[in-house]
């Protein structure tokens, strides 16, 4: 009974500690003081229980969706609904592959072709097959990536048209007046939950997905994106937080839609809407984040409320999201400089000896004669380094170059 009794006590004291008034709210507030009335609705802690049954519910909206919408759409854009080829059974291979390695060195490989009586080659081919069999098809890729397109378009609409109607979009120092004593609106209260819920169904959803190589970023970066999101509603920093998610989701939208472009095979359309992405990204994240919204929930809310220890802890997150901006800025900026020098490298590139017209039937009828190609030669064009997005085939005594990604035709004499 002494431990029955004790262990109330205790969770009572967690509780006690984990809500401690002095670093949740500003000096001379107490959660008595916000709590709902007849006359103002304020934020509580459990208001955020309902976003668990409807992060659910959105989970299973998602499949709905791309079983219905986002898969008749991949379909009639002529996106194969087969995945990667998948590698031919074989116990000793897999057991390398699961227990030891995925990527196997040319020691391993070369003991491995003794082992089974396979050449090399072979070797190489079954892993590069088997690795590939873990990764999502395009199909399953572009269904993801529509219902995100189709979300982050829905919230960011609806974001925009409650937050121009908000005296805190047009003043920002509105998102400190009279804290905390703001009153939760309906529209603000559902705008929080459908986004937290959102982002749930998303860390959910990892763990029936096909697993990714960015499983855990992706698992970290939504943990963070939860806490901020319940981390500003339990303090009441709704106002500032409805400008940060809206800022957020515009660029979202952008790479969706590149996403699916890529998907669909739709280059020119692909790279225009990464250009506006890259614009949008780093002229909000770099730009209008700092100016905006950093600016106010520093300097702005220090000058009205004053700091207190929950203040700085949503303010420490705010900085390091912003010193994330920056990576991701790089990368992005690294990403456009790289396909740019690629393109430039292409078009220095000339043909001589044979001369192909520029054509999808062309280079299949030159995929077909390569059937008739000696071992021998094959042999030595896989000895040739060359970019992921370069085939190439031997034709006679010429090297046949196709780029993928550009579509040129180049033709070297050896």
């Amino acid at each position: 009974r002494a431990s029955q009794t004790s262990d109330p006590l205790e969770m009572a004291g967690i509780l006690a500690w984990f809500w401690n008034e002095r670093f949740w709210l500003p000096h001379n507030v107490t959660w008595a003081d916000l709590k709902n009335t007849d006359e103002s609705t304020f934020p509580q802690a459990e208001d955020l229980y309902l976003a668990c049954p409807l992060a659910f519910c959105m989970f299973m909206i998602r499949l709905v969706f791309e079983r219905f919408i986002a898969r008749p759409c991949a379909l009639g854009l002529k996106i194969q609904a087969n995945g990667p080829q998948k590698a031919q059974p074989n116990a000793i291979l897999e057991k390398v592959f699961t227990a030891i390695t995925k990527h196997p060195d040319e020691k391993r490989l070369e003991g491995l072709s003794k082992q089974l009586d396979w050449d090399v080659r072979t070797i190489q081919r079954w892993f590069r097959q088997r690795r590939n069999q873990e990764k999502p098809s395009t199909l399953a890729r572009f269904c993801e990536s529509m219902w995100r397109f189709t979300f982050y378009l829905y919230i960011f609409t609806y974001g925009v048209r409650f937050l121009k109607k908000s005296p805190w979009l047009w003043n920002t120092r509105e998102c400190w007046y009279n804290y905390p004593y703001q009153p939760l609106t309906v529209d603000l209260h559902y705008y929080y939950i459908l986004e937290l819920s959102f982002y749930l169904s998303l860390l959910f959803s990892q763990f029936t997905d096909i697993r990714r190589k960015d499983f855990l970023l992706m698992f970290l970066h939504h943990v963070a994106t939860i806490s901020l999101i319940t981390f500003s509603y339990v303090n009441n920093m709704a106002r500032v937080g409805t400008l940060v998610m809206c800022l957020h989701d515009a660029a979202d939208i952008l790479l969706e839609a590149a996403k699916m472009a890529n998907y669909g095979k739709c280059q020119r359309l692909c790279n225009v809407l990464f250009v506006m992405f890259a614009l949008v990204f780093i002229s909000s994240r770099l730009g209008v984040y700092p100016v905006w919204i950093l600016n106010t929930t520093v300097f702005e809310s220090w000058e009205i409320v004053g700091p207190y220890p929950s203040w700085w802890v949503f303010n420490v997150l705010l900085v390091l999201l912003q010193a994330l901006h920056t990576f991701w800025s790089y990368l992005i900026v690294r990403i456009a400089c790289r396909a740019i020098s690629r393109g430039k490298v292409s078009s220095t590139l000339h043909c001589s000896k044979l001369t192909f017209e520029s054509s999808v039937a062309n280079y299949l009828n030159m995929k077909m004669y390569l059937q008739a190609v000696s071992q021998k030669r094959q042999t030595v064009l896989a000895k040739l380094e060359l970019p992921h997005f370069i085939e190439t085939t031997f034709v006679h005594r010429n090297i046949v170059v196709f780029s993928k990604s550009y579509g040129f035709f180049l033709c070297v004499s050896i």
